[in-house]
């Protein structure tokens, strides 16, 4: 499964339940939107950092900024998966603060914390794939 695809599904299933847990507050949707934005967070987490190491071992031919890194500036990578990788990562910013300003100090607050997924699946894919000028 492609990183792509991978960020789109997570952001589909965190936006279902944030949602469905901001719209019709039960104690089953919160607990699902949360357990959902955790696990998101600690995903993004585990990526970050793998994403991290790895353009750190390409450092040393490769000259690499931390905007095209996890921003991919610079024409570093293709339009369309540019498009996909950082409108993935806007519709995750805008569901958390959505959900978190509609229904403060709940357990949907944690939802702003699952943005780090989008991130850290775009700066893999730069990592891995993106071209870098020649240091």
């Amino acid at each position: 499964m492609t990183i792509v695809r991978l960020n789109w599904i997570g952001t589909a299933v965190f936006t279902v339940t944030a949602i469905v847990a901001a719209a019709a507050p039960s104690g089953a949707a919160e607990v699902v939107a949360f357990i959902v934005a955790v696990v998101l967070f600690t995903a993004g987490a585990v990526v970050f950092a793998i994403a991290f190491l790895k353009a750190v071992s390409r450092s040393r031919t490769d000259l690499i900024g931390v905007g095209q890194l996890f921003f991919l500036t610079g024409g570093v990578a293709p339009a369309p998966v540019r498009r996909h990788l950082l409108g993935a990562l806007a519709v995750q910013v805008v569901v958390a603060l959505a959900t978190a300003i509609a229904r403060p100090f709940t357990s949907l607050a944690a939802g702003t914390l699952a943005p780090l997924y989008g991130l850290g699946l775009t700066g893999l894919w730069a990592a891995r794939s993106a071209v870098f000028p020649l240091r």
